[in-house]
């Protein structure tokens, strides 16, 4: 099913007089209609933000204690950061993964010096780590431990949603997992007889 196809069916006439049009305020060319019910969200519609303070296109100033879910714990548009993007910009965006940038090697030996690692491997997601811990616990075992690849887990751990992850996870009752990836093995969290 493609998502993108799927559209809302057209709502019943409505008289003229009785309709209540949803669009963003001092914005008509912007409807909420466009964006896909996923999350209960604020009225606001905010168009700028300094430090921890959003204001709306009302002018109403408003103290943002999610800073974006932790995406943003740097505040809103601090100069610094700005400044540091826009001159970043300026030079290369993100030449893709399958190429190296200053930028990505320079952040990868930062890492390793200051952590006394000989590589690092980056991530963008906790599902990207997941599979990441899986896949470079396998190679390991395999490098060091004779071929060894099997991975324990707690039972009744969420551990992601990925496949690995799920085949190292047990299912959620609201959801049917068919049998996940060989070389997972489930023990009771905490039962070190078990393991």
């Amino acid at each position: 099913m493609n998502l993108f196809n799927l559209r809302r069916q057209a709502p019943a006439a409505i008289p003229e007089a009785k309709r209540v049009p949803v669009v963003v305020a001092q914005a008509p060319e912007l409807s909420r209609e466009c964006l896909m019910p996923s999350a209960e969200r604020a009225a606001q519609v905010f168009v700028r933000g300094q430090g921890s303070w959003l204001w709306d296109n009302q002018g109403h100033a408003f103290l943002d204690f999610t800073q974006g879910g932790a995406v943003n714990s740097l505040g809103h548009s601090p100069s610094v950061l700005a400044k540091a993007l826009a001159d970043q910009a300026q030079a290369l965006i993100n030449p893709g993964a399958g190429f190296h940038s200053r930028g990505l090697l320079g952040l990868v030996n930062r890492l390793c010096q200051s952590t006394g690692s000989d590589q690092a491997y980056l991530l963008n997601s906790g599902a990207e780590a997941c599979e990441g811990a899986i896949k470079l616990a396998r190679k390991w075992g395999q490098l060091h431990r004779n071929g060894a690849y099997h991975i324990i887990t707690a039972s009744q751990a969420c551990h992601g949603r990925s496949l690995g992850a799920l085949s190292a996870s047990d299912p959620l009752p609201c959801i049917r997992c068919e049998p996940g990836l060989p070389g997972f093995s489930k023990v009771p969290f905490n039962d070190l007889a078990a393991l």
